[in-house]
């Protein structure tokens, strides 16, 4: 009888000892599988790692510590799932000209992840078209919309927030803003409210990207007064909206943007994050919101262990950019998706944008297999040192049409001319005052459908893709290197090279 039951006891502690890892890839197994706790145990001299509870069940196996299971969907700060009414504290950002697709958001959307349509750049029927296509597939999901600060076409900043109250978007990504504007401020305050138990109720959400501590105390803070008393005036807001808007702070969260793809200031996160948190709570110390503004992270975050690194860093949740170009649903060419395959993390640049060209301003950029970053830092060269396209020698005049425009730059302007009789004509009358205003304008052709080229797969200017990518990129590919994810990507590209 004894000996039977020795042998039985045998027999359980080598079944048991079939379900712990010992080997390093079976540890590696173990520790991945977040919905499972795991036990780091001793069986005689021996430590393993297991997800199966052996406290009670065998005595020759002793566990020292046991970790709960840490399921995606705990990261980050709960009230930002909350708020927004998604399943992860993570969003996909806004990529310029619609690379952030209207299929990427609904996507995302689907599965309970946020995600901003890339407005910027884009005329108001084609965001108006995005809004409606968007709103019929998710009417009760969640997505947002970017708003971009466009100093030098203000009109466009101001018909994307008429849109936007027009068809009750909820949820705008307020992205490259150097100060507030009355736009800004407009299409928060007038989703103020209150409700049946005097509280506020905040109908117009505002996540607001910022790499500079400046931008973001105006973020943090309420709406200014001289701004409020203009909307007013203007009867854009009601006087009560704008008594309750001294009460509630310009954004929700604020994304703390890094060294992204885009616009940037390549700040790195470990610095910038934890000052942009330690502003926060001085602001709110000072103003006592019901609802204390969020901190995410943003920039450099290609991989799972920098989103963990974020995370721990304090960040109430994350967001990516550059790599969401990777998705089969992103908005873009195959040839720039084969290009940012082939990234590498010192593969960037910084090259001047076309949004705020004359500011001097810069976007990060891939530089691998495009000569964009070069011709555009030329553009920025003549724009500096000319006050004119006639003062610009014949010589260089010449390089330009046949280098860079591949047209005369009076056909050129013809089509500037046409294409702000759409957007914004009051950029043409500023010009003819102005002869170096015309010159940025005619720069800025070429900077502007760059990108656009670059994602609609324009066949002959491949050269000349402008292609917005951060570090991220890089970092995502030696990720995927190797597995599955690699392989997919390659025999995607194969099958549109075939079709």
């Amino acid at each position: 009888m004894n000996a039977n039951r020795e042998k039985l006891s045998q027999t359980l502690e080598n079944e048991n000892l079939n379900e712990i890892a010992f080997e390093e890839k079976e540890i590696k197994t173990c520790l991945l599988n977040l919905e499972q706790p795991c036990y780091v145990v001793k069986v005689g001299n021996k430590i393993g790692f297991t997800n199966k509870n052996f406290a009670t069940s065998d005595r020759a196996i002793e566990t020292l510590i046991v970790t709960p299971p840490i399921p995606p969907e705990q990261l980050g700060d709960r009230n930002f799932c909350t708020f927004h009414g998604v399943k992860y504290a993570y969003a996909a950002g806004a990529m310029a000209g619609g690379i952030a697709s209207e299929a990427l958001v609904i996507a995302l959307g689907k599965a309970g992840i946020l995600s901003s349509f890339g407005a910027a750049g884009l005329l108001s029927d084609r965001i108006e078209a995005a809004i409606q296509q968007i709103q019929h597939v998710l009417p009760h999901g969640s997505y947002a919309f970017n708003l971009i600060h466009s100093p030098s076409e203000e009109a466009l900043e101001r018909r994307a927030v008429e849109l936007y109250l027009k068809y009750g978007v909820k949820t705008v990504e307020a992205s490259a803003f150097l100060d507030l504007t009355p736009h800004i401020v407009r299409y928060r305050v007038a989703g103020l409210s209150l409700n049946a138990s005097g509280q506020i109720e905040v109908n117009n959400k505002v996540i607001a990207k910022i790499s500079r501590p400046e931008v973001a105390r105006k973020f943090l803070q309420p709406a200014p007064v001289k701004l409020l008393k203009q909307l007013v005036e203007k009867q854009l807001i009601t006087q009560l909206q704008a008594n309750l808007a001294q009460k509630v702070p310009i954004a929700d969260d604020i994304t703390v943007e890094a060294d992204s793809g885009g616009h940037t200031d390549n700040r790195p996160l470990v610095c910038l994050l934890p000052s942009i948190v330690s502003l926060r709570d001085e602001i709110q110390q000072q103003y006592q919101y019901d609802r204390p503004v969020r901190v995410g992270a943003a920039g450099g975050i290609g991989t799972p262990s920098s989103a963990l690194g974020a995370f721990m860093m304090g960040a109430s949740y994350i967001v990516t950019g550059s790599i969401n170009q990777s998705c089969l649903e992103a908005g873009t060419s195959s040839h720039t998706k084969h290009l940012l395959a082939q990234a590498g993390m010192a593969d960037t640049i910084m090259a001047p944008c076309a949004d705020m060209f004359e500011m001097g301003v810069k976007v990060q950029l891939l530089k691998r297999g495009t000569l964009f970053p070069m011709r555009s830092q030329k553009l920025y060269e003549l724009y500096q040192n000319y006050n004119s396209i006639e003062e610009i020698p014949d010589r260089e005049r010449q390089k330009l049409e046949e280098q860079i425009f591949g047209k005369s730059l009076e056909a050129v302007w013809q089509d500037t001319i046409a294409y702000f009789e759409q957007r914004d004509p009051e950029q043409i009358t500023r010009s003819d005052r102005n002869s170096k205003r015309k010159m940025a304008l005619i720069f800025r052709w070429y900077l502007g459908l760059s990108s656009r080229w670059a994602s609609a797969g324009q066949i002959g200017r491949e050269m000349d893709y402008q292609i917005w990518c951060g570090p991220a990129m890089g970092s995502f590919n030696n990720w995927v290197r190797g597995s599955y994810l690699e392989n997919r990507r390659r025999d995607r590209w194969q099958t549109l090279l075939i079709t």
